[in-house]
């Protein structure tokens, strides 16, 4: 085989009582719960801003702030050595904890019930945006440093990306009903849903700590013997290790050579949150309405979507789409929410429903997490071991643009 020859190495560590698999699922969740955070309080934030289209200028604060951050990431591979993985994840961590923290901190500074000033609204949206450059962060140094490891924990940081959705949506409405339907209990069930949402992050950031001491992670990111696996767990021709391939250290790999090798998945995942991002949350929180379920419709849409996309990301669980062809057109096939999700809009009276729109956001979660967690997955893959990280972080990248550019457009759906 070009490269080298394949050799067997040491047996991998057992992954004692799944911790790694867990902590890997926690950081998952931690990655993307700031985000669910923000989005499933559309019914506070559109109390204080009700003349403000909230969470479409969030998504664009989001992400627009993200983005740089995967770009200097990704820069650094031609530069030279990143900083550390374990600098970047505490670093984009604390940030998430101190961003999520500053919006029932501005609730006491204010008063309740006064007209915000633009100055509040800005200091909100500062908030969010510093929230994202820590997603930049913690997303891209998290799906980087999984990509060195066996599939399984791939999968584990995309389940748990997709239950905090859930958690987040399910505890958004314990806080909401449990308290009285008045402006003070309204605040009252936010600012208990931040200080919560800031403690889990306080939580994985010390399971993120424990992670490098666990053997198993010490075995596939510092291996002793210098040789570059193919990452392929528990092959035939190895029953009880990992199948590698003998090769000289390499100089740091640069972004536009793993680019090449990938160039087809980060089309993909690039034309998937373009779309999802276009949609959710903006569409479904804004242009859709129901008299029956009032200001519950947007959260229960939300938490439709969140609930789908961790079905979908943990059907890779049980079955991996294994071509990049198939997957790509898979992606590009979801360009046909568009009409759909037009029609709800301008269609037909019973396109106007709530059925319809409930069915529609499910089959958008489930696609969006599936074809994420396949893509995720086959991304490390397709390169060398010395490449796995730098794949990772090129298809956070284009997740980050499809992001930025799904979120612009979704301001189409108001012009």
């Amino acid at each position: 085989m070009e490269g080298g020859k394949l050799v067997n190495v040491r047996m991998a560590p057992k992954d004692r009582y799944n911790l790694a698999y867990i902590i890997h699922f926690m950081l998952g969740m931690g990655n993307l719960l700031p985000w669910n955070a923000l989005i499933t309080a559309v019914d506070y934030f559109g109390y204080l801003y009700p003349e403000e289209h909230v969470d479409k200028a969030f998504s664009v604060a989001y992400m627009g702030s993200a983005l740089p951050v995967l770009i200097v990431l990704v820069s650094w591979t031609n530069w030279g050595r990143r900083p550390s993985t374990k600098l970047r994840m505490n670093l984009g961590l604390l940030l998430f904890v101190f961003s999520l923290l500053a919006v029932p901190i501005m609730d006491w500074t204010c008063t309740l019930g006064a007209k915000r000033s633009n100055r509040a609204y800005s200091a909100t949206i500062a908030a969010v945006a510093v929230c994202g450059l820590a997603d930049g962060l913690v997303g891209g140094s998290l799906i980087g440093s999984v990509g060195v490891l066996p599939n399984r924990y791939m999968q584990a940081v995309f389940a748990g990306t997709a239950c905090s959705g859930v958690l987040l949506s399910s505890l958004r409405i314990i806080t909401k009903a449990s308290l009285p339907h008045t402006p003070k209990g309204l605040q009252t069930s936010a600012h208990l849903y931040f200080m919560i949402s800031s403690s889990i992050i306080l939580g994985c950031i010390v399971c993120y700590n424990i992670l490098d001491k666990l053997p198993i992670i010490k075995h596939y990111r510092h291996p002793t013997s210098p040789v570059n696996c193919s990452l392929q767990e528990d092959p035939p021709s190895s029953p009880t290790g990992v199948l590698c391939k003998a090769s000289e250290p390499s100089s740091q790999p640069k972004f536009w050579d793993v680019w090449r090798r990938i160039r087809c998945l980060t089309f993909a995942i690039l034309i998937i949150y373009t779309v999802t991002l276009s949609i959710f949350p903006g569409y479904i929180t804004e242009n859709v309405h129901s008299k029956l379920l009032r200001d519950w419709y947007p959260i229960l849409l939300i938490t439709t979507y969140n609930l789908s996309d961790l079905v979908g990301k943990c059907l890779t669980a049980a079955y991996v789409l294994k071509s990049t062809k198939k997957a790509t057109c898979a992606c590009i096939m979801r360009l046909l929410f568009y009409p759909v999700f037009a029609a709800c809009i301008h269609g037909p009276k019973f396109l106007q429903t709530e059925i319809p729109m409930i069915f529609l956001t499910s089959a958008l979660g489930v696609t969006n997490g599936y074809l994420t967690s396949v893509l995720m997955i086959l991304a490390p893959r397709s390169v060398p071991a010395s490449e796995a990280e730098t794949a990772g972080i090129v298809m956070v990248l284009f997740l980050g643009i499809g992001l930025v550019g799904g979120s612009v457009l979704g301001w189409f759906w108001i012009i």
